[in-house]
Formats: C-alpha cells, structure tokens, sequence
C-alpha cells in the first residue's frame, strides 16, 4: 500500500508542475493559476463526462458481475471508494468553503462559501482507480497506467480554472485512503446492504 501512496503522490505532484523558484499562496505556498485552457483534450465537458462515466460505468458493471469473483468483488470495492470518497469531500468542501480560481486569483479565500478544496472530481478518479491498481498490481503491472486518469483529471481541473493545486493533491489523498479503505474490507459495503442478485451478478443470474 505505500507503494500505491508514493507513486499517485509522485504522479500528482508531477501533475501539478511547481516551479521552485516562485513562492505563491495557499496552505502549502504552491497554489496558483495555470494558463486558462478549456480547448481540446481539457474542454471541461470531456471531464464530466469522464466523472459521469467513471460512476456510471463502474456500478452498471458490478451489477453485472457480481462480487463472487475477483473482477466483481474489485469492482465492488470501487463503487464503494467513489461514493464514500465523494461523500468525505462533500463534506470538506462545505467545512472549508474555499473559493474557485474561477473566482478570484487569490488563493487564500477560506471559509467565503465557495466549494474548491477538497477536488471532488479528482477525488472520485482516484478512488475508482485504486482498488483495481492494489488488486491487480503484481499479476498485471500495467494497471498502473489507470493512474493517468486521476492525472489528466488534476491537470485538467487546473487548467479550467476549477481548481488549485492543493485541491488536487488533497483530492487525491482522499480518493487513495478511501480506495486503499474498500480494498482491504473482505467484503464490499453497498454490496452487503444490497439484495442477493447482486451478489450472483445479473450477467450470471440467467
């Protein structure tokens, strides 16, 4: 599991892109606008439509598994990372209330009844990709590669100016805690207060 920690940590911080050599604001003096961008592959309708389709996809294929086997039970673990996940940051961002780069270049507006700390989005990639990266890393070492999904989705936010630096980098902290969380459960939560069929998976039920 450290290894999973280091390596999203490295993979945002390389997301992020600090230059060392300027002092800028926020909590870790790293926050700052990036060069607004909301054309080509950073059009902000492509990121929802990836957060829609990382939830969508997800639930409507461990329906279809099941959780009997090691795809379905992964699957399952995802579902439960990205709702809990997604719940905690609901949470932070209503406790913190920081403004959007959207907003104000001002990195330092805490408590003003904004919603940019921590990145919700950012969140939900990482927690649906990181019980798959911890089931599947040794027997499948590409698996690694679904780690570009929270990266594009850092990156991406940043450039739409929705949000700052260490909004992604906490959302990405929160997303693998909760997605290191669901994995180590031997059985998946939502997946226990749902009906049997479930469990069997509606692909194998018929």
């Amino acid at each position: 599991m450290r290894r999973i920690l280091l390596a999203l940590a490295l993979t945002l911080s390389v997301v992020v892109g600090i230059p060392a050599a300027h002092a800028y604001g926020g909590p870790l003096g790293i926050d700052h606008r990036l060069a607004y961008d909301n054309a080509g592959i950073w059009k902000r309708t492509y990121q929802v439509d990836l957060a829609y389709c990382e939830a969508l996809c997800t639930l409507v294929a461990a329906s279809l598994e099941g959780g009997q086997t090691r795809f379905g039970r992964t699957l399952w673990q995802s579902v439960d990372a990205m709702t809990f996940s997604s719940l905690a940051a609901q949470g932070l961002k209503m406790t913190f209330g920081r403004e959007r780069p959207s907003y104000s270049p001002d990195p330092n507006l805490w408590f003003h009844g904004g919603a940019s700390f921590p990145s919700g989005e950012v969140t939900e990639a990482t927690s649906f990709v990181t019980p798959f990266i911890a089931e599947y890393q040794h027997d499948h070492p590409w698996v690694w590669a679904l780690a570009a999904i929270p990266a594009y989705d850092a990156e991406a936010r940043m450039k739409t100016w929705g949000h700052w630096q260490t909004d992604v980098l906490a959302g990405a902290a929160l997303g693998t805690a909760f997605g290191i969380w669901a994995h180590d459960r031997k059985q998946p939560l939502i997946l226990s207060w749902l009906p049997g069929g479930f469990m069997v998976g509606y692909a194998h039920a018929f």
